[in-house]
């Protein structure tokens, strides 16, 4: 396993943070505005409960992975949900930990939060993160909706 270091973003990461969220979005083979780039950076950094949260994993002093996640409430307990939301390693880096070590350090910030329930999606062709996943977490089964 690397030695894979985990931090919050900060604002001087704004070139790497979007090239690995452009990679993450072309994983998915989808896009987003220049806008929703523009308003998701300020958006990470705003102070607030619900407000989106980012985490950088670096190796040898180079940005490899980033995740986004947020707190929300439900309707099912008195204490939040964590959906972590998008989560990317490079693809050099695969294998490597590095999505484990995010997956682990949400997590932990979640704890710290008083939040227990971690949540997140993935494609169904994502063999890859789905090997990781099945080994960490559990599968609810419960298949997801979309209207848009």
């Amino acid at each position: 396993m690397a030695d894979i270091t985990i931090r919050p973003l900060e604002l001087s990461d704004n070139a790497d943070w979007r090239r690995l969220w452009t990679l993450y979005l072309e994983f998915y083979e989808t896009t987003v505005s220049e806008d929703v780039y523009r308003f998701t950076w300020q958006r990470l950094f705003e102070k607030g409960e619900f407000e989106p949260k980012g985490l950088l994993a670096i190796i040898d002093g180079k940005p490899v992975g980033l995740v986004h996640y947020l707190y929300h409430r439900s309707c099912w307990a008195i204490a939040n949900n964590c959906y972590l939301q998008d989560l990317f390693a490079a693809p050099e880096v695969r294998g490597t930990g590095v999505g484990r070590a995010l997956i682990e350090a949400v997590h932990a910030s979640a704890a710290r939060a008083g939040v227990s329930n971690v949540y997140w999606m993935t494609h169904e062709t994502n063999t890859v993160g789905r090997r990781l996943y099945d080994r960490i977490a559990r599968r609810t089964g419960f298949i997801e909706y979309d209207m848009l």
